[in-house]
């Protein structure tokens, strides 16, 4: 209950519909709205609060050391996937005994990202033996992160080393969890990037400049602004962010 009362205080919305794709605008005061279609593929689930807590502990952890609040962009090697991705080949459910709160477990989670993908993709995300991955930032399709609700998702990509991840559109539990966790960057683009980009090539995402760059092509994409969940996510999720703006009282208060 505690992680569904604190993102409704943030979001002023505590019971958004359910919705393959995510169509949310922030006001001034973060208020977040989502599309009000319901798709019975993809149906609500309950929110734990030791789940979240777990996840945005790790987050926290995870972000003091990697991220700082005047972050504004990222750099590095792309992997590219398309449509559809769903849960269950971003962390297979075998993999959810992990505790993300445990160092070890965390880290242990990272090194089975992606690893659900089928053998289509030939190249894999984390090369064997490997903890984490090379590529910093994923480019999707749409509807990226549908399936199960499950917060262990966007905690094994931030653990594996992902910074971002950049699709056509989201599903809205994966966009949520994202933030919620303090994991990853989910950010949006209007065209098919995952079209004319290719894993492996070189990119920039500037975050105050709303824009991506591929500098293996040399062409340049504009992306969504990411707007006031940005803060959230450079806190450390929605838990730190709630203790750092006094939402909630301070673990050492």
């Amino acid at each position: 209950m505690a992680a569904s009362i604190v993102w409704a205080a943030i979001s002023g919305n505590p019971t958004p519909k359910c919705s393959r794709k995510l169509h949310a605008s922030v006001s001034a005061h973060f208020n977040l709205r989502f599309s009000t279609s319901i798709s019975p593929k993809f149906p609500c689930k309950s929110i734990t609060t030791n789940s979240f807590t777990a996840a945005t502990s790790a987050a926290s952890v995870r972000r003091s050391t990697t991220v700082t609040a005047s972050a504004t962009s990222f750099h590095g090697l792309c992997y590219v996937v398309h449509d559809n991705i769903d849960t269950d080949q971003i962390i297979p459910a075998e993999y959810l005994t992990l505790v993300p709160s445990n160092p070890d477990e965390y880290q242990k989670l990272g090194s089975y990202a992606l690893i659900g993908l089928p053998s289509s993709y030939e190249t894999r995300f984390i090369e064997s033996g490997e903890l984490k991955t090379k590529y910093k930032i994923v480019i999707a399709g749409q509807n990226f992160g549908c399936g199960s609700s499950r917060e262990h998702a966007p905690v094994a990509l931030g653990a594996a080393g992902v910074s971002a991840v950049v699709a056509e559109s989201y599903a809205r539990i994966f966009f949520r969890n994202s933030v919620s966790t303090g994991e990853v960057y989910p950010l949006e683009t209007e065209v098919r990037i995952c079209e004319e980009c290719s894993t492996g090539d070189v990119v920039t995402i500037e975050l105050e400049e709303n824009k991506l760059i591929n500098h293996t092509t040399g062409k340049e994409y504009k992306l969504k602004p990411v707007g006031d969940v940005g803060p959230v996510i450079v806190a450390g999720g929605i838990f730190a962010y709630a203790r750092k703006t006094g939402m909630i009282p301070s673990q050492t208060a």
